[in-house]
């Protein structure tokens, strides 16, 4: 990886991407468009604002050579990334940015729980037991949420499948990911995920464009904030470091939107929700530095055998 050609140190740029996808809730929570909306405009208007910037050649290369299996698997992602920000826009309407946000840094372990099940990758008992602590810490939230209201525990379980969502997005595309530039991959499953939420809202006959001024301006930042500054920058930033850098980096996004949520929403945050989340936190910083550890001595000892 080359750190030398940025031209801020990386911890700037991932600053940067922490405080914009720290934002995403708060656009969200003043948003009175229905997620299935507020999820399509942001997919959709991301698409266009990656249209100028599209390797048009490269990507005709690409799809005309890509398998059946690759299609299947593209489609496959884009599909659960419209449903996961249909299932976790939604959860906003029904609990604090606190629970939503931090029940969404348990993606890690669906996509560990995913990956043994459908690739066969086993993980240590020090992973495992991460696992489990951290699902702990999010019962703790959601044991505090059912002495707020069902509502709120209904909006914790909407996080939730969210994040198992997400986490199918990912591991059907991390195959993808070695395979193209991450500014194709991210138009073709903003697109696909765009245009499931379009049928979707047709098929419940939600309005596409009767909402005021203020929501269209929330769809654009939506697009042009957490996706654009976000997590595109964050794609961008894999080519000068690591993966579990970024991962690292992106927990810092629930910590970043309850603080603002605390300013700007005039949200609390219950006891509940803070040991609970100290809990999920911690436990998943454990699990991401052993799982970077592994990878180090994995690639130390293939380069050991290929120097042999």
């Amino acid at each position: 990886m080359n750190k030398s050609t940025l031209p801020l140190p990386p911890p700037v740029f991932l600053l940067i991407g922490v405080v914009a996808v720290s934002f995403s809730s708060i656009l969200i929570k003043w948003s009175e468009a229905p997620a299935s909306i507020l999820g399509m405009y942001r997919l959709l208007f991301t698409v266009l604002l990656f249209l100028p910037f599209l390797p048009w050649r490269e990507m005709k290369i690409l799809f005309k050579n890509s398998t059946l299996k690759e299609w299947l698997m593209l489609a496959v992602s884009g599909v659960f990334l419209g449903l996961h920000f249909l299932f976790w826009m939604e959860s906003f309407s029904h609990t604090t940015v606190a629970s939503a946000m931090i029940l969404t840094a348990l993606e890690p372990v669906f996509v560990v729980i995913g990956a043994y099940f459908l690739f066969k990758e086993k993980t240590s008992k020090v992973g495992i037991i991460s696992i489990l602590i951290a699902v702990s810490g999010s019962v703790i939230i959601a044991s505090g949420d059912i002495g707020v209201s069902k509502t709120a525990l209904y909006g914790d379980l909407l996080s939730v499948l969210g994040t198992v969502a997400v986490s199918v997005h990912m591991l059907a595309g991390q195959e993808l990911c070695r395979k193209m530039p991450s500014i194709i991959y991210s138009f073709a499953v903003f697109l696909i995920g765009g245009l499931v939420l379009f049928v979707y809202n047709i098929c419940t006959n939600v309005s596409l464009i009767q909402y005021d001024i203020k929501d269209w301006w929330i769809f654009l930042l939506l697009a042009l904030i957490p996706n654009i500054f976000g997590h595109a920058l964050f794609n961008w930033l894999l080519k000068y470091v690591d993966a579990t850098t970024i991962s690292m980096a992106i927990l810092g996004e629930p910590i970043g939107a309850i603080i603002l949520a605390y300013f700007l929403l005039g949200e609390m945050t219950t006891v509940s929700q803070l040991v609970g989340g100290m809990i999920v936190m911690i436990s998943v910083m454990i699990f991401l530095k052993y799982k970077a550890a592994e990878l180090e001595k994995v690639m130390a000892l293939q380069e050991k055998s290929n120097i042999s």
